[in-house]
């Protein structure tokens, strides 16, 4: 990585009054514009955004508005900047804050929760009961409060993770990617060495379910899905064995690969409408699945045999219990390579672009990251 700038290495950034972002409109509508720089409050850090990855939530809320808006309010928020899987570079600090520094590269979550309702308590902050209240404290970039598709972001102490100088800005925005799987391998025990695990949907948050998984000690590790080239990755990532579902019957190979044992856990990645039946019979009595994403439509579900069978199911939503602090330590270790997701790169003039690229999957698009500089 190059050296630092004189202006890190001084710890002084000329920050200028307005910056470039991108702003919704209506569906399909983005609209790049002059914003004026956010201040950072009490407990928040001000950061010049220097990347920022395409997330398949980014393109939902393009589509169809998003998803937490007070009651009443358009989906589409006049003036709103989304984009949530960024890293920057600190450049002002809010009153009282001392852990951070001006000049620290850092990667952020999504969400810095109340800290007052019985979820944030329990550190279950992605769940605060307060979501979509910034002043009660809530805060979900790109969701509720503005987001990284500009210049500059205002982000809490609570949601950021410093990032080494050898990692890249793109490998620094997969960290929250990371960290949601983390997470979801969290939930259904975390203590998953020794133990077989199957990830469904080779997305960039079931290959990196895939490589967390592997460099916490799982074996095996099953990725199943529809692409070869997806699942081929899986295996570089760490993927034990890999199962094309249109060649073969899902539930089958799982059952083939463990000697008829099944696993003890499944992360679903895939938002498949039939995916948690056939999670439900790829576990062991007792087994745990994780849903880490979601079909659009309702489904059908046999209930009767996840009761049955004693079967635990989690649902989770985002990066939560700080799990993005330890999917970093493992990116920083160098237990598995996230950069290997990163397929496009575009600067932030060319955001349009870079969604295009990320929705059509033109030229095998994973991970399409924007550069603001």
């Amino acid at each position: 990585m190059a050296p630092p700038s004189p202006a890190r290495a001084s710890n002084q950034f000329e920050i200028p009054p307005t910056m470039r972002a991108w702003v919704l409109g209506g569906p399909e509508e983005l609209k790049l514009v002059d914003k004026p720089v956010p201040e950072p409050g009490r407990a928040e850090v001000l950061v010049r955004v220097d990347a920022v990855a395409i997330c398949a939530t980014d393109i939902e809320i393009l589509a169809h508005g998003m998803p937490a808006m007070v009651e009443g309010q358009s989906p589409f928020g006049k003036n709103f900047t989304i984009g949530h899987e960024y890293m920057g570079t600190i450049v002002k600090l809010g009153p009282s804050v001392d852990e951070f520094a001006v000049g620290d590269r850092i990667a952020v979550e999504i969400h810095a929760g109340c800290g007052r309702c019985p979820r944030c308590r329990e550190g279950m902050y992605t769940s605060c009961l307060n979501y979509g209240f910034p002043s009660k404290g809530h805060r979900a970039n790109g969701f509720t409060t503005d987001g990284g598709f500009a210049e500059y972001a205002v982000n809490n102490v609570n949601t950021m993770v410093h990032v080494p100088d050898e990692m890249s800005d793109e490998e620094a925005t997969l960290i929250v990617t990371a960290g949601t799987a983390m997470y979801g391998l969290d939930v259904v025990g975390g203590l998953i060495a020794g133990e077989a695990v199957v990830v469904t949907g080779p997305g960039p948050i079931g290959l990196m379910g895939v490589a967390v998984a592997k460099a916490l000690g799982a074996d095996p590790v099953i990725l199943t899905g529809t692409r070869d080239s997806r699942l081929e990755m899986g295996r570089r990532l760490g993927a034990d064995a890999v199962v094309n579902v249109r060649n073969e019957d899902a539930v089958a190979a799982v059952r083939r690969i463990t000697g008829g044992k099944g696993v003890q856990y499944v992360l679903e990645c895939s938002g498949a409408a039939d995916a948690l039946d056939q999670a439900a019979r790829m576990v062991t009595r007792g087994g745990r699945v994780c849903l880490a994403a979601f079909p659009h439509e309702r489904v059908s579900v046999d209930l009767a045999y996840i009761v049955q069978n004693n079967i635990y199911v989690f649902g989770i939503r985002g990066e939560g219990r700080s799990a993005t602090h330890r999917a970093a330590a493992l990116m920083k270790q160098r237990r598995f390579d996230a950069k290997m997701i990163h397929t496009h790169t575009f600067p932030l003039a060319d955001l349009p672009t870079a969604i295009r690229y990320a929705r059509e999957r033109i030229d095998d698009a994973i991970k399409v990251v924007v550069k603001t500089r």
